[in-house]
């Protein structure tokens, strides 16, 4: 019965882990998304209703894994742990660019056929290789995405948007998903959006054709980077210059190493405002005109290049008393080290021997030549007299500080009375000076790129959108990376998921621990009951020291009595002689038999001790 109850417990707490799980899971992605609960209801309701339209195509497991890639839409996996239903996101809203890779192809893409202008020739060709692919691990049955395949190698590949994006009253929202499949040693997963000019050309698409923002991860050596680039334009000459966002707040090595698909946002307002998100959470924002390097307005006076620091222009705070005179015991001769006078030469000191002898086993080479080589000397070695003296050679006395020591004698420093302060060059106004109050109107762009030079190969791309609400995005996240997250955190087993969900402690210990506790408790072999052992106590030391007392006392009385009735029997057989010496016998018999008769009788207690049987303990009460 015990044992039903136990398997029982186990599998309702197995499934209750599962569950829990689950809902964990999906509520983080709810979150992540930032969904309310009504607008979770509506999603839950609207994909309830596809999945009954489409049931017969998605749940037809006679498909070939061919035919699910065609639909791009269902399949199951053996590497996740349950069910999963997938289809082709679509977007819910107004976009400008979006692609899934899910149809298998890149018909929609354009690979440069350029080559780089600052590369060796050896290199210099965009001829890195791109496949359509499944991700290797966490896949999802269905999906596909673009893979970076070559490495060591130059790649490029473009495509044109449905509409170009023009930089007026609307946020711009740029958002893909990126996988370093095998790490990343070093090399970029960063998109460029590619400016609208009318001789674009994507066939020569490269590292100087004009982009308006460039975003995404980068890692080269240590540096871990999330580049936000936009090229801002001079209004009075023209110029393009780059600006760089301020680096991330937050520590990015993990989502460079764990392999796991992580999801890129950036948020551009009209208000010149900026977020970066990774997986729906905020690792950067500022502001375009104050967080970015090197600052979009220039200052409005510079210093004068043409001006320059008079002759007699005095920076000194302190300068030398010039009424200081130098003390008349001041000696600036006087030695800083001086030989101690109280040292004295050790006993046994060898003042004749020398501290290195020439090695007297050494010879010379043969090879050696005197005319070139000079004269041959063999090498010196420690003296052997040295080793158990004191010392060897010509004593000196040590050296110590000279107390009378005080160095060259320098005046002390007073406030220089002169003194002007630093001197800084006057102030002109910058005749560069522009002041742009809206540098979110950047140049529109008409087309996505991905122009990357990597170390490591299969770098995983997918589901880029670019739209003008941020709603739009995240639906579309919800429809695509979070499930590839969902598939993750289901097929992840690591003691990480242990602290995140302390609550899986419970289950563990009660899935190990209470097996264990309840086979020792009824499998382990019982005592028989009458296996007992029993153990004599001593009796104490003083009962046992006052009792042989008493019977040395009775002892001794015995004795005394029988000395005396020895002494008149002794008496008696003088009196009666011979005749009366077989009655004397008979007589002490008797006596001999009444002493017997009035000894305290020993019992077995005596021998061996006062017993108690209380006093027996049970080595089965002791366990």
């Amino acid at each position: 019965m015990w044992r039903v109850l136990l398997l029982s417990s186990l599998a309702v707490a197995a499934v209750a882990a599962q569950d829990n799980q689950l809902e964990v899971d999906l509520s983080d992605m709810d979150e992540d998304m930032g969904l309310d609960e009504e607008e979770l209801k509506v999603l839950m309701a609207e994909e309830e209703e596809e999945e009954e339209e489409e049931e017969a195509t998605v749940m037809d497991e006679d498909h070939s894994d061919e035919a699910d890639t065609a639909s791009g839409k269902t399949g199951t996996d053996a590497d996740v742990s349950f069910q999963v239903t997938y289809k082709t996101p679509v977007p819910t809203g107004d976009v400008h660019f979006a692609e899934t890779f899910d149809d298998g192809s890149l018909d929609r893409w354009q690979l440069s056929k350029t080559v780089k202008g600052d590369a060796d020739d050896e290199i210099a060709k965009y001829d890195g290789k791109w496949s359509v692919e499944q991700l290797k691990e966490n896949k999802v049955p269905g999906d596909q995405g673009l893979v970076l395949k070559s490495r060591a190698k130059h790649h490029a590949i473009a495509a044109m948007m449905d509409k170009p994006f023009v930089f007026e009253d609307e946020p711009l929202v740029l958002q893909y998903e990126v996988n370093f499949q095998e790490g990343i040693d070093c090399g970029g997963a960063y998109i460029k959006l590619l400016t609208d000019t009318e001789d674009l050309n994507l066939e020569q698409f490269q590292d100087r054709t004009p982009y308006t923002i460039m975003f995404g991860p980068d890692k080269c050596g240590e540096d871990y980077k999330l580049h936000f680039i936009f090229r801002h334009q001079n209004p009075l000459n023209k110029d393009l210059e780059e600006k760089h966002a301020k680096r991330p707040d937050v520590d990015l090595k993990k989502f460079y190493t764990d392999k796991k698909t992580h999801l890129y946002t950036l948020v551009l307002n009209p208000d010149n405002s900026y977020e970066m998100l990774i997986d729906q959470s905020s690792v950067s924002r500022g502001n375009l005109l104050y967080d970015v390097v090197p600052p979009v307005n220039p200052p409005k006076e510079i210093d004068d290049p043409n001006d320059s620091k008079p002759d007699d222009w005095d920076e000194r705070a302190k300068m030398p008393d010039p009424e200081a005179v130098k003390p008349d015991d001041w000696d600036e001769d006087a030695p800083a080290k001086i030989e101690d006078p109280d040292a004295m030469k050790p006993e046994g000191w060898l003042d004749d021997e020398a501290e290195f002898v020439p090695d007297p086993n050494a010879e010379k080479p043969e090879d050696w030549d005197e005319e070139m080589d000079g004269e041959w000397e063999a090498p010196q070695i420690p003296n052997p007299a040295c080793e158990t003296a004191p010392g060897c050679g010509e004593w000196k006395r040590p050296k110590i500080n000279n107390p009378q020591y005080k160095g060259k004698w320098k005046a002390p420093l007073v406030d220089n009375p002169n003194y002007q302060g630093v001197w800084k060059p006057r102030k002109i106004s910058n005749p560069e000076y522009f002041e742009d109050l809206q540098p979110f109107r950047m140049a529109p762009f008409k087309a996505v790129g991905l122009e990357l030079w990597s170390m490591t190969s299969d770098i995983y791309f997918d589901n880029f959108i670019i739209t003008s609400h941020k709603e739009v995005a995240d639906r579309w996240a919800s429809d695509s990376w979070g499930l590839k997250k969902l598939v993750a955190s289901a097929n992840e087993v690591s003691v990480i998921s242990l602290f995140e969900r302390p609550w899986l402690w419970v289950i563990y210990i009660l899935t190990v621990g209470l097996p264990v506790g309840l086979t020792v408790l009824f499998c382990w072999p019982k005592k028989s009951e009458d296996d007992y052992v029993y153990k004599k106590v001593d009796v104490p030391q003083a009962d046992v020291e006052e009792e042989e007392e008493e019977d040395e006392e009775e002892e001794e009385e015995a004795a005394a009595d029988k000395e005396d009735k020895a002494a008149e029997a002794t008496e008696g057989a003088a009196a009666d002689g011979a005749d009366g010496r077989g009655d004397n016998l008979e007589g002490e018999d008797e006596e001999e038999e009444e002493e017997e008769s009035k000894a305290p009788e020993r019992t077995l207690e005596d021998e061996v001790g006062v017993c108690d049987c209380t006093q027996f303990i049970s080595t089965r009460t002791i366990m």
